[in-house]
């Protein structure tokens, strides 16, 4: 499996985009948030997830592992396939859709092309208690927002956390120290 993919950006269509590693162009099928950022000639990094079917093998990618999980669970769904997952998380950035799936919003997800109003209510069954809401949780514990980009945040919902779990196992970790550090700490204390 390819984890992740580390380039230059060498040319960008229909929400795909060529990252060149060392002379091999990896098409890499992104969300809109994601397409609009990577610019050419600009090193990227996508997190990925490598669909292989009968006929075909697909890269997503994604700029957070956060995003990449919530595809992961997205997948999961009867009837969500990638591409669908995929314009699910074109509707904004992971945690605007996380939210709207936690909040029960399937009016939300029912505007991501090829995704109808059945689907978008079984994504809201299948995953309102799997990515939690991450604003009441971060005012609930204190915290003024759940940080977006948080690196230590994502490593632990790679681990198979929650968000409402990763939050809480983290909100006494410091901060200032490197991320590595920061998920050691959260999980030896929640041990």
């Amino acid at each position: 499996m390819i984890a992740h993919v580390s380039g230059v950006v060498a040319e960008k269509f229909a929400n795909s985009v060529i990252v060149d590693v060392r002379g091999i162009g990896y098409e890499v099928q992104v969300p809109l948030s994601d397409f609009d950022h990577a610019l050419l000639g600009e090193m990227v990094k996508f997190y990925t997830y490598h669909h292989i079917r009968e006929q075909a093998q697909d890269l997503f990618g994604f700029s957070s592992l956060a995003a990449k999980k919530l595809f992961e669970l997205l997948i999961s769904v009867q009837g969500v396939g990638p591409k669908a997952a995929l314009a699910i998380l074109s509707l904004g950035d992971s945690e605007t859709v996380r939210n709207a799936i936690a909040s029960g919003d399937s009016g939300y997800i029912a505007k991501a092309s090829g995704v109808g109003k059945k689907t978008a209510e079984r994504v809201v069954v299948d995953l309102s208690d799997k990515v939690g809401l991450a604003v009441s949780v971060a005012h609930a514990s204190g915290v003024s927002s759940a940080p977006a980009g948080d690196e230590a945040l994502e490593a632990m919902m790679a681990l198979g956390f929650t968000l409402n779990d990763a939050i809480q196992a983290l909100e006494t970790v410091p901060k200032d120290i490197p991320t590595a550090q920061r998920v050691t700490l959260a999980l030896k204390a929640g041990a």
